[in-house]
């Protein structure tokens, strides 16, 4: 190379790079061969080490399934689970009515105030009525299907009161439902007629009396139906989606919000608005939610789709969802969003900087080195920058190898039929990322109170910490808190809330199905969607608002760190 080029070798960015570099590398050494340093680190990973432990312990344990709308309980004690007795359409709450019992068909009735007050035929009766019968079934013992209907007792039926005829219209005798008395033979035909109250089997003909009502029908002939295991009844559903023919299909996670989802995979409230359902008196239960559809879920959200105002289902149509897999997958989530943002952000991201960070020009001026680092062509504000860049080299590269390791580790043992979870690295590279935006501000914040008072500086941060720390939390419990956004700790987390946002698009439908179903997960509180977003509704967004957020305070006090600096006579 000529003079020529070794002159333009030597320019003024080649002595800043080297200056660069030399103060950095010399900042680097300096940390690692600290005690203080190693501690801190230790402390962080043996942190990880345990919280890891928890969360393995927790995936090893088995996790019993929740029947959440109750229809594999059996309460009538007869063998069949009630989701099984509502598709037959018989009472989980009579033992005497199970599928394939005897069931009573109804083919007419006489209310109060009908016409035509008489009927004959060979019937089940329910009701009260004058009975003139051909034959009755004295053995008979009722089908119960009825919930007022109880059986006539014929061997204990005794002579009625003695009255005029005239006045058995108006006659009102005081049985007991079940009971009946013999008036006589009232037309001289040679058959008795009875005053009957109750349920009964026979065949004759049936006068009812002003201001009384009778039911008739048929009893059917039982069948044996094979019960169902109570477990058909728990876990038998999950989210829906249907396609343009009406056809079930999987819901992609971008389609979960909002609009009709659902399948009555368990049948009780398609059979209940079967036509053989509403031939049987069976009152239709098909549109309870009121959206027009059949046996659906509806997913009610805001106009911007973005937020579950609740979880409406038709009648016996509830989405059980697998209470495994997503009490799994909310417990997975709420790991990793509660460690990157108490682990990472408020305790790593408040320590490292407190022991790191405060003392690299401070201690220097102490030790007496000062003078000869600054006795080269460098600009005491570069000194500044540049040794901050040199505790972000340590503690930003710890950072991001810890978190990618949890991460690595997490996504190994998390839930799911996948072998990797790789949908979770992106969360974990952002919860690395916003930490070392941490680190950037607490570390230019500590090393400039550093600055402003050598003697009691250390004081000061602390105070400020425990700010930091509290004011965390409150992001955390609500992040709409208008005092907490003027700390460190609220954007970012607000930045972990958004890339969570931005690699689980579907975190929102989980927190909801959790609170909908009855899940006790913490998701909810660990995470909501970033507030800061202009109003986009975008992750994107938020995330770009947080990090300059960031990058602004830690500008301004590298800034007044400069100024303090700039003006100190070094001693």
């Amino acid at each position: 190379m000529d003079d020529r080029g070794l002159r333009l070798a030597e320019s003024v960015w080649t002595r800043l790079d080297r200056k660069a570099g030399a103060i950095v590398e010399l900042t680097i050494r300096q940390l690692r061969h600290r005690l203080s340093t190693w501690v801190v680190l230790s402390v962080g990973a043996l942190l990880m080490i345990l919280l890891l432990s928890f969360y393995i312990d927790a995936v090893r344990e088995s996790f019993e399934p929740i029947d959440n709308d109750g229809d594999s309980f059996d309460a009538d004690k007869d063998g069949y689970p009630m989701g099984q007795e509502r598709k037959y359409g018989t009472s989980d709450y009579n033992g005497d009515q199970y599928p394939g019992s005897s069931k009573f068909l109804l083919e007419g009735n006489i209310d109060l105030d009908d016409n035509g007050r008489f009927i004959t035929g060979n019937y089940s009766w329910n009701g009260e009525a004058l009975f003139e019968p051909v034959w009755v079934d004295v053995n008979y013992s009722g089908n119960n299907e009825f919930y007022w209907s109880e059986a006539v007792n014929w061997e204990e039926v005794g002579d009625c009161p003695e009255i005029d005829e005239s006045d058995y219209n108006e006659q009102t005798w005081e049985f007991n439902w079940g009971s009946a008395c013999l008036i006589g033979d009232m037309d001289n035909d040679g058959r008795d007629t009875y005053y009957v109250r109750g349920d009964w089997f026979g065949q004759g003909t049936a006068t009812v009396l002003p201001d009384r009502s009778l039911a008739w029908g048929r009893v059917t002939e039982p069948i044996f139906i094979e019960p169902d295991p109570p477990e058909l009844y728990i876990d038998e559903d999950g989210i829906d989606c249907f396609n343009s023919d009406g056809e079930r299909t999987e819901c992609p996670a971008s389609d979960r919000l909002g609009g009709s989802h659902g399948f009555d995979d368990d049948g009780d409230c398609l059979f209940s608005n079967s036509e053989v359902a509403k031939d049987e008196g069976e009152a239709p239960r098909d549109d309870s939610n009121g959206n027009g559809i059949v046996c659906d879920v509806l997913w009610a959200t805001d106009f911007d789709g973005n937020e579950v105002l609740g979880i409406d289902a038709d009648n016996n149509v509830d989405e059980d969802p697998n209470d495994e897999e997503y009490a799994g997958e909310l417990g997975h989530r709420t790991f990793i969003i509660g460690v990157g943002k108490i682990a990472f952000v408020l305790l790593l991201g408040l320590f490292l900087p407190l022991f790191l960070a405060l003392g690299l020009v401070r201690d220097e001026t102490e030790n007496g080195t000062l003078h000869l680092l600054l006795s080269k062509p460098i600009h005491r504000g570069e000194f500044i920058l540049y040794r901050l860049l040199g505790y972000l080299a340590v503690s930003g590269s710890y950072v991001l190898a810890l978190s990618m390791i949890v991460g690595i580790i997490a996504a190994a043992l998390g839930p799911g039929d996948q072998i990797f979870r790789f949908s979770d690295l992106p969360v974990w590279l952002g919860i690395g990322l916003a930490t070392v935006f941490v680190l950037a501000a607490y570390g230019a914040i500590f090393n400039t109170m550093g600055l402003i008072s050598p003697k009691y500086g250390v004081y000061g941060c602390i105070v400020f910490g425990v700010w930091e720390f509290a004011m965390g939390f409150f992001t955390i419990l609500n992040p709409n808190w208008t005092v907490s956004s003027i700390s460190v700790t609220h954007w970012a987390l607000q930045m972990i809330d958004a890339v969570v946002l931005l690699s689980w698009p579907d975190t929102l439908q989980w927190a909801e199905m959790g609170s909908a179903y009855g899940i006790n997960s913490a998701l909810a509180t660990f995470w909501q969607p970033p507030v800061h977003d202009l109003g986009t509704q975008s992750g994107f967004v938020a995330l770009l608002v947080s990090s300059s957020m960031l990058l602004a305070i830690s500008s301004i006090m590298i800034f007044i760190g400069q100024s303090v600096f700039g003006k100190r006579e070094i001693m």
